[in-house]
C-alpha cells in the first residue's frame, strides 16, 4: 500500500508540475507594446521649384536672371508674357524655357507673350508695399520741402582706344594685364584682367547699369551693363560698385573699385555677352 502512495504522490506531483509550467508558459507570452513610439514617417521633402524654372529672390533683376541661366532677358520675359516694364516680384517662378505660361504665376500673362518684346526697360524688383491705415495717411501733412543736393559729376572718360563691333564703341574696362581668356564653356565665361584692390573699372560703352548687386554666386561684387537690346557687359570680383540700377553710365566712365570678391586674387572678372550668350570679348575690345 506504500508503495501505491508512493506512486500515486509522483504521479500528482508529475501532473501539478505540468500545470505549473503550462500556466508560466501562458504567463510569459510576449503582447505588443501599444505605449512605444511608432516608427518616424517618411520625411516629406520641402516643395521645389520645378525643373526648368527659377523662383525670384529679393534683389533679382529679369536681366540677372537671364544672365544666371544664360538666356536671353527677352526671351525670358516672352515665355513669361513679362511686358514693359517687366516688373517681377519675389517668389515668382518663372520658366526658363519656351512652353506657356510660367509656373506657379497667379497674374495674369500678356496676350503677345509668344512675341518677343522690344525696347525693354529696366525695372528691378521691389518689395511689396506696406498696407498702411488709409485713415491715418489722410491726416499726414505734406512734408517739408527738401533741397536736393546735386550728385557729384562722374569721373571723366580717359582717353584711350576704342573699337566699334556690334553697334557698340568698346573700350577696356580696366588697365591690367590680361591674365586669363575666354574659353567657352566655363561655368563663369570671360577675360580676367589683373590688378590691385582699389583700381578702377569703367564701364566699356555706353548704357544702363541693370544690375548692381551681389546675389549670383561665384561673381561676388557685380555689375552689369546693358548696352543695347543685344549687348550686356558685365564686371565682378569688385571690392565696391559705384553705380546703381537704373543709372545711365558712359563708355570710360568709373563704375566700381577693383578687388577680390568671390575670386582668390584681386581680379576684374569681364564679360560681354550677345542675345545671352557669352562671346570672346577679344573679338570686341580695341587691339591694345
Amino acid at each position: 500500500m506504500l508503495v501505491g502512495m508512493t506512486k500515486w504522490t509522483r504521479f500528482a506531483a508529475a501532473c501539478t508540475a505540468a500545470l505549473l509550467l503550462a500556466a508560466c508558459g501562458r504567463s510569459v507570452v510576449v503582447q505588443p507594446n501599444r505605449s512605444a513610439t511608432p516608427p518616424p514617417r517618411a520625411s516629406v521633402a520641402a516643395p521645389r521649384t520645378a525643373a526648368g524654372s527659377y523662383r525670384v529672390a529679393r534683389g533679382d533683376t529679369l536681366y540677372s536672371i537671364a544672365f544666371r541661366n544664360g538666356v536671353d532677358f527677352r526671351d525670358l520675359a516672352a515665355w513669361n508674357g513679362i511686358a514693359a516694364p517687366y516688373t517681377i516680384w519675389p517668389g515668382q517662378v518663372l520658366r526658363l524655357s519656351p512652353g506657356g505660361r510660367s509656373a506657379g504665376t497667379s497674374r495674369p500673362i500678356a496676350k503677345n507673350a509668344s512675341a518677343r518684346p522690344q525696347a525693354p526697360v529696366f525695372k528691378p524688383v521691389t518689395p511689396a508695399p506696406s498696407h498702411a491705415n488709409p485713415s491715418a495717411a489722410r491726416t499726414v501733412a505734406a512734408p517739408a520741402p527738401v533741397a536736393v543736393v546735386p550728385a557729384p559729376p562722374a569721373s571723366p572718360a580717359p582717353k584711350g582706344a576704342t573699337r566699334n563691333a556690334g553697334g557698340v564703341t568698346w573700350r577696356w574696362p580696366a588697365d591690367g594685364s590680361l591674365i586669363k581668356k575666354f574659353q567657352s564653356g566655363d561655368a563663369i565665361p570671360g577675360i580676367e584682367l589683373a590688378g590691385k584692390s582699389g583700381d578702377p573699372v569703367r564701364a566699356a560703352a555706353d548704357g544702363v547699369v541693370v544690375y548692381s548687386g551681389n546675389g549670383l554666386v561665384g561673381y561676388g561684387e557685380l555689375i552689369i551693363i546693358k548696352h543695347n537690346d543685344d549687348f550686356l557687359s558685365a564686371y565682378g570680383h569688385n571690392r565696391k560698385r559705384l553705380v546703381k540700377e537704373g543709372q545711365r553710365v558712359s563708355a570710360g566712365q568709373l563704375i566700381a573699385e577693383m578687388g577680390s570678391t568671390g575670386a582668390p586674387r584681386d581680379e576684374l572678372q569681364f564679360q560681354i555677352r550677345r542675345n545671352g550668350n557669352p562671346v570672346d570679348p577679344l573679338d570686341y575690345l580695341p587691339a591694345r
